[in-house]
């Protein structure tokens, strides 16, 4: 073979670049492995709203990779214009949720190895990322910070709140307070023991205090 039959191109030649066999296994394994994605991106969800044409995207995704690398691969020529081409491409849809960033990721390069011809690394490389993401993003929500704020009346009934949270809380760092006449609001960072908020009940009848609320925080927001 020599340098210019590498770069021979016609339309007729690529139809039989990639086997009809090869096309369809790879299409049935990337649809498994989009359904696998699509399935721990359910149940790892833990945003506000629950999108499943994102679910589907990443199933579509998959085996869009899958067919764009399996062309790449059969054709020197056909890979250089594809670069230039998906090069224009470009993406205004804003992800408000870190985690999707990587189950987009996970997508793409599942349709890369997959194509690429190392199924097994595909496979057992998805298999254990879906594992680590089951195991770490559902875990307790207890552990998580929140925020309790409290209304009070005067400074006995904050030192009183405040010793009582201490008492039922891991942990409890005062993160702001407003003081007014007859009126003291504490913001206040706590780490839970355990999942339980019966707490907020008994603090809100304590004397003294006006009202109690506690709101999961992940650092952007609070809900």
């Amino acid at each position: 073979m020599t340098f210019n039959d590498i770069f021979k191109s016609g339309f007729l030649e690529n139809i039989g670049s990639v086997s009809v066999l090869d096309m369809a296994m790879a299409l049935i394994l990337a649809l498994g492995l989009g359904v696998f994605i699509f399935y721990v991106y359910k149940k790892t969800f833990s945003g506000v709203m629950y999108s499943s044409s994102f679910g589907v995207t990443l199933i579509a995704l998959t085996m869009i990779t899958t067919v764009v690398i399996l062309a790449v691969t059969s054709n020197v020529v056909l890979s250089l214009g594809m670069v230039g081409a998906l090069s224009i491409v470009r993406f205004r849809t804003a992800i408000k949720e870190p985690l999707d960033i990587a189950f987009l990721f996970w997508s793409i390069a599942a349709g890369i190895v997959l194509a690429a011809g190392l199924i097994p690394l595909a496979l057992v490389g998805s298999l254990a990322i879906g594992v680590v993401l089951l195991v770490f993003v559902n875990r307790k929500p207890y552990l998580n910070p929140y925020i309790v704020v409290i209304k009070c009346e005067n400074h006995d009934s904050e030192q009183q709140a405040v010793e009582f949270l201490k008492s039922k809380v891991q942990r409890c760092v005062v993160k702001s307070k407003m003081a007014q006449k007859g009126n003291i609001e504490l913001n206040i960072e706590v780490r839970m023991r355990e999942d339980n908020t019966d707490f907020i009940n008994t603090l809100a009848e304590m004397t003294g205090i006006s009202s109690a609320v506690l709101v999961s925080y992940n650092g952007e927001y609070m809900g």
